[in-house]
């Protein structure tokens, strides 16, 4: 039987929302075709009928990723309009449930090294996810002239990736949680 152009849309956004999350929480390259597919409650052989390849789910799920951390970007930020929205966001960003949480959270510190070594195509939606927080964290800086505010946004990102990265990385819990601690610190008013 036939599925409806709706039904098979579903199915190709279940497989993005799949693999958005897996890919965050193994790797591009330690996630098989077979085990997102499995993960959206579908068989391996369904995949090529949404898809010409794996980069091209990994390209949408990291759309999709990129979209949803700005939304919740978005959302912390405009708990006030002013630079108490940007401390929430720099709170939400840093704290230990998002360290802890990778399938849900930033995709581009759960996949730098592999996004570094994907097609010209994926780099491209990696670099405009990241352009879009910068300017959202930008805007925010209205103290700023606007290429300063740019400026310090850039540095701000790099600190608050950086340090969930490494937050991630160490094996020492009170290490990972004073990496973010501080981190959280230098970039706090």
């Amino acid at each position: 039987m036939r599925k409806s152009r709706q039904e098979a849309a579903e199915t190709r956004q279940r497989i993005i929302e799949a693999a958005s999350s897996r890919f965050r929480e193994n790797g591009i390259d330690g996630t098989a075709v077979a085990d997102l597919m499995s993960q959206a409650g579908l068989t391996h052989g369904g995949f090529y009928k949404h898809f010409t390849s794996k980069e091209h789910v990994v390209l949408e799920s990291l759309q999709l990723a990129a979209g949803s951390l700005r939304e919740s970007m978005e959302a912390s930020l405009s708990r006030s309009t002013d630079v108490r929205g940007l401390n929430v966001a720099i709170n939400d960003y840093l704290s230990l449930e998002h360290r802890d949480d990778p399938g849900s959270g930033c995709p581009f510190v759960a996949l730098a090294s592999e996004l570094a070594r994907s097609s010209d195509e994926v780099r491209d939606a990696a670099t405009e996810g990241i352009v879009n927080l910068v300017n959202l964290i930008a805007s925010r800086l209205t103290e700023l002239p606007p290429a300063a505010a740019r400026k310090k946004a850039l540095v701000m990102l790099s600190t608050m990736m950086g340090a969930l990265t490494m937050a991630r990385m160490v094996n020492d819990e009170q290490l990972s949680s004073s990496i973010l601690r501080e981190a959280k610190k230098a970039l706090l008013p």
